[in-house]
């Protein structure tokens, strides 16, 4: 059983005991956190898809923790015009595991 679940605008496959890297959120770790924009959920040959989300459906996942990913380099450069911007970035993130999913299917 799986579902997709959208989170913060950016979509995921979620299955029970998987490990979610997904944008921060701000919960403290071991805390329980619900997302119930689930689009669709797919248990054996039973396929259920939302109309953008499905009804009653929700994931139930528990905080493990945060981090902040590789740094990645911004670079901005205009010829000629002696013009040179660097810039460094690292995305936060939040690890969560799926411990359940329920829905109408």
């Amino acid at each position: 059983m799986y579902a997709l679940v959208e989170i913060k605008g950016k979509q995921y496959k979620a299955e029970k005991g998987s490990v979610l890297k997904i944008d921060k959120i701000n919960n403290e770790e071991g805390e329980t956190v619900e997302f119930d924009n689930v689009l669709m959920i797919k248990n054996d040959d039973n396929v259920t898809i939302g109309s953008p989300y499905v009804k009653g459906a929700k994931i139930t996942a528990t905080l493990e923790g945060h981090g902040k990913d590789k740094k990645i380099i911004v670079y901005k450069y205009k010829k000629r015009k002696r013009y040179r911007k660097k810039q460094g970035h690292r995305q936060q993130y939040s690890l969560v595991k799926v411990e359940d999913i329920t829905g109408a299917s």
